[in-house]
């Protein structure tokens, strides 16, 4: 059973890792999807993951655009909006980390971090609630992190960008609900991707996993079968949570 015939998704920052996982598993699921990627460097994985997603039966477009530039995520939505006709599903996934202790960083590290992970998110939540409210109804999927809530020594700006997200995860929900748009946030624990590549072996390997309940690293998939649940009317009565995809880490 696919659970999003015909609609239509956004994911930022899907030309990789755990973007790429949702991208391919909304798709598996029916859905139209127009995603993002910021780099020159990324075009040719951008490339081959539009046709992947092309070969499950659905329309699918990479946009070379910036999430945390408000003009270009303007644009990026009318764009799609003019390709596909309607956004039903927007996943704020595009993120990165500039880890430094506060006393090491400078106000450019921070504001990068910030920048790329929290105004992203409200440079697109901005613009997709209008088509959304038009149609009265829309599931917007924030992308946090476990770091959010816990904190972490050394991650000061990511820890502050993903918490940002939850509380305004929270504050769209309170908004957004009587439009019937939807609004939640996941917070993925340690995930297998290119970011954490340095996790996968070794003593620190061994360290981290023995915090982790049910003993492993999580992948891409983990997180994916998540947003899939938020996206679909399965999570219909749902709106304004974080959702810990963690291993029982923060627990």
């Amino acid at each position: 059973m696919k659970l999003l015939n015909n609609k239509v998704a956004i994911v930022t920052g899907a030309a990789r890792g755990i973007g790429e996982a949702i991208a391919l598993k909304l798709a598996a699921h029916g859905a139209h999807i127009a995603f993002t990627y910021v780099s020159n460097s990324s075009s040719e994985k951008a490339a081959a993951l539009q046709e992947k997603l092309q070969a499950l039966g659905v329309n699918a477009k990479a946009y070379q655009s910036n999430a945390g530039d408000f003009a270009q995520s303007e644009t990026l939505v009318n764009d799609v909006l003019k390709a596909f006709g309607s956004v039903d599903i927007c996943v704020n996934n595009a993120g990165i980390s500039k880890d430094n202790l506060l006393l090491r960083m400078s106000p450019d590290q921070w504001d990068e971090v910030i920048n790329t992970n929290l105004r992203s998110v409200f440079n697109m939540t901005k613009q997709v609630i209008r088509p959304m409210m038009k149609a009265k109804s829309g599931s917007i999927i924030n992308m946090s992190s476990i770091i959010g809530i816990t904190g972490n020594a050394g991650q000061s700006s990511y820890a502050a960008s993903k918490a940002g997200i939850i509380g305004f995860t929270k504050s769209i929900a309170k908004e957004m609900g009587s439009r019937n748009i939807r609004c939640n946030a996941i917070a993925p624990g340690f995930i297998e991707t290119d970011m954490t590549g340095y996790l996968k072996e070794g003593d620190a390997a061994d360290k981290y996993k023995s915090s982790i309940p049910l003993g492993r690293f999580g992948t891409g998939g983990d997180i994916a079968d998540v947003a899939l649940f938020l996206a679909s009317d399965w999570s219909s009565y749902i709106t304004g949570q974080t959702i810990s995809v963690c291993g029982g880490l923060n627990t």
